[in-house]
């Protein structure tokens, strides 16, 4: 090998990468995979946030420029600087990931950067993704092809030509047409033009595959009417990217029944849990099975003890065999043990001869996590209550420690500590840590909770009601307040609030799925009287202005 090229650099890798439409679920495990190891991450600006989330923490992201699609002057160049990136990162042997809207196979531009590397040597992939003319109908319930095996066009009305549009036109084939809200009815016209019936059926749909999805059924004839009447146009919306389907067979007089996705109970509903990512992620996963958009609030803040001695003293006490039990009420605490633990330098070996008691799902699984498994989870009721059900009296034949190490919140109750003495256990009443009000939200955020921006509120408790109304103000009368237990409704009544859902067990996932029952009634009632489904949020006076100004 010469000098020269031993010199050179290794090339790096490029994965072009489909993102889908729009919603995050429909990456593949594959699409994940590679974002988990990319070195440099360009994506188009519609999916940025949906890769974002898989990518390292460290991903370099340069700054991307935007193409404008209504220009093909502005096109060109952007586009070039766009390969420009790819190629210059992987010259430098990095692992590049080039996340692109939909499938890249579709995608002319991701084309043109295939060539390029293939021109320079530079190994590339592609990993296939949801194209955004397949996956929009989809989640619109608008299935392209019936038992009788219809024919499917797909055509660009942004680029398409007098002779693509007179081919579809004149064919009986379903019609998915890529357009945007402000060219859909000149669009339409094309097709009428080109030989459809202006009375063909036809679905529009704007923002597809997220919790912003609208779709509006019409006809070919009709659909500037329809959205004149729906008041979207103008919109903020107007140049956004829309999906329409044309065609006899297709959609518009099915849809009512194949509307899967915009039929969520808590569909497009902006949901506010008091609580932090980490407590609230199987929450807010729950929450978005249903249609929602949760939005963080934390309420609470997590600080060290005052004195940190007794916890120190308590550990030293679990590792020198102190204790026959310890029992964690909250992720909370095991978090505070485990911090304490690597400290000293411990793991969860130390826990070995120790019988470990959890309360709630999330604090087995953080357990679990730690590599620990629970020897004991209430049965019933996850509460102090529910542990005290399952708990074993103290026998001195059997137990040969009578001591309980229990890590704990300053301001938790004294219902577990009194029923294990009452079970003839010495307990070690340990604070683990101190909760705090949390520091206020953004001050878009206080605005929206007193203004009417949210269409519902979990409270998990009744420090939640009163931190979040300390730190950001008492939510709007509008918004839906569904409450954990009679005690937070009673808290929550008592600031001024109405509650309208009360869950049936002191559970999170309980209360999530009582506001999903809410939400299913109250569109069924809509329905059923012939109203527009609205969320509650667009009730409150001056909404529908603010949301189009």
């Amino acid at each position: 090998m010469s000098p020269t090229t031993s010199n050179l650099p290794a090339l790096g890798h490029v994965t072009f990468l489909g993102a889908g439409p729009g919603d995050p679920g429909l990456l593949t495990l594959r699409a994940v995979e590679a974002l988990s190891h990319a070195d440099v991450l360009i994506a188009d600006e519609r999916v940025l946030d949906v890769v974002r989330a898989h990518a390292r923490e460290n991903v370099d992201m340069p700054l991307q420029p935007v193409v404008d699609e209504s220009s093909a002057a502005d096109r060109v160049p952007v586009l070039r600087d766009v390969t420009n990136l790819v190629m210059g990162a992987a010259r430098g042997g990095k692992r590049v990931v080039r996340a692109v809207t939909g499938d890249p196979g579709l995608d002319g531009d991701a084309t043109a950067e295939m060539l390029a590397c293939a021109a320079e040597g530079i190994v590339f992939e592609v990993v296939p993704g949801v194209a955004t003319l397949v996956g929009v109908p989809a989640y619109a319930g608008v299935p392209l092809r019936d038992a009788d095996g219809v024919d499917v066009r797909f055509i660009d009305a942004r680029k398409a030509t007098d002779r693509r549009w007179l081919e579809v036109g004149a064919s009986e084939a379903t019609a998915v047409v890529s357009t945007t809200l402000e060219a859909v009815a000149a669009a339409a016209g094309e097709l009428v033009a080109a030989g459809r019936k202006p009375d063909t059926p036809m679905t529009v749909t704007v923002a597809g595959t997220t919790t912003r999805q609208r779709t509006w059924n019409a006809t070919l004839g009709t659909v500037a009417q329809v959205l004149k009447a729906a008041k979207v146009l103008p919109s903020p919306d107007a140049g956004q990217p829309v999906i329409a389907v044309v065609g006899e067979r297709c959609a518009a007089a099915r849809r009512e029944q194949l509307s899967w996705f915009e039929s969520k109970p808590l569909f497009g509903w902006k949901v506010l849990v008091p609580r932090t990512k980490e407590q609230s992620a199987s929450l807010s996963d729950q929450l978005r099975s249903y249609g929602a958009v949760p939005h963080e609030v934390p309420t609470i803040a997590v600080e060290p003890p005052r004195t940190p001695q007794q916890m120190e003293r308590a550990v030293k006490g679990l590792v020198t065999g102190r204790y026959e039990w310890i029992a964690f009420t909250s992720v909370n605490a095991v978090k505070a043990v485990r911090e304490k633990f690597e400290e000293y330098g411990l793991d969860a070996r130390a826990f070995a001869g120790i019988k470990v008691a959890a309360v709630g799902e999330q604090t087995a699984a953080a357990l679990v996590d730690f590599g620990v498994k629970p020897d004991l989870v209430p049965s019933g009721e996850q509460s102090a209550a529910g542990l005290l059900e399952d708990w074993p009296p103290y026998d001195a034949v059997f137990d040969p420690i009578d001591r309980v190490f229990l890590p704990r919140a300053d301001i938790a109750t004294e219902t577990l500590v009194a029923g294990l003495i009452e079970l003839g256990w010495e307990v070690d009443d340990v604070t683990a840590y101190r909760t705090v009000r949390a520091s206020p939200p953004p001050a878009d955020t206080r605005e929206a909770i007193k203004g009417g921006g949210f269409d519902a509120v979990l409270f998990t408790s009744s420090s939640t009601v009163r931190n979040l109304v300390g730190i950001a103000g008492k939510p709007h009368n509008v918004t839906v307040i569904a409450c954990i237990g009679p005690a937070t409704a009673k808290t929550a009544e008592e600031h001024g609030l109405r509650v309208d859902v009360l869950s049936p067990e002191p559970s999170v996932h309980k209360l999530a799925e009582a506001l999903a029952d809410f939400g299913a009634a109250r569109r069924a009632a809509a329905v059923e009287a012939g109203d527009q489904v609205t969320r509650p949020s667009e009730r409150r006076p001056g909404s529908r202005r603010r949301a189009r100004s």
